[in-house]
């Protein structure tokens, strides 16, 4: 198993057009061979800068699945418009891979 999370910095008042982008794309990760699972995770609010963690996650059967997925029509259509919300985001996605060790 590969868990890929992207974690995101959202300044404040664009929580809720951050949400509705992710519920409005079309990801078409169902359809992707390998992939298993999607969260869209809400992390806390900075108190001082007032901007809110967000994480996405998602699981593959393997990082094989992944990185094809990473170089599929899926992907490029799912990230087409990445670069119109200006102002939204503090700073570019962290990304973070994980290969499973151990499933209990």
């Amino acid at each position: 198993m590969f868990i890929a999370m992207n974690r995101f910095i959202i300044n404040e008042g664009f929580e809720s057009a951050f949400e509705d982008v992710w519920r409005n794309r079309d990801s078409s990760l169902k359809d992707v061979p390998g992939f298993q699972t999607f969260h869209l995770l809400k992390g806390p609010k900075n108190r001082e800068s007032g901007q809110t963690l967000y994480a996405s996650h998602t699981v593959w059967e393997t990082h094989e699945s992944f990185v094809d997925w990473t170089s599929s029509e899926h992907f490029r259509n799912a990230h087409k418009n990445a670069g119109n919300n200006k102002g939204m985001y503090a700073g570019h996605p962290n990304f973070e891979g994980f290969e499973a060790v151990l499933d209990a």
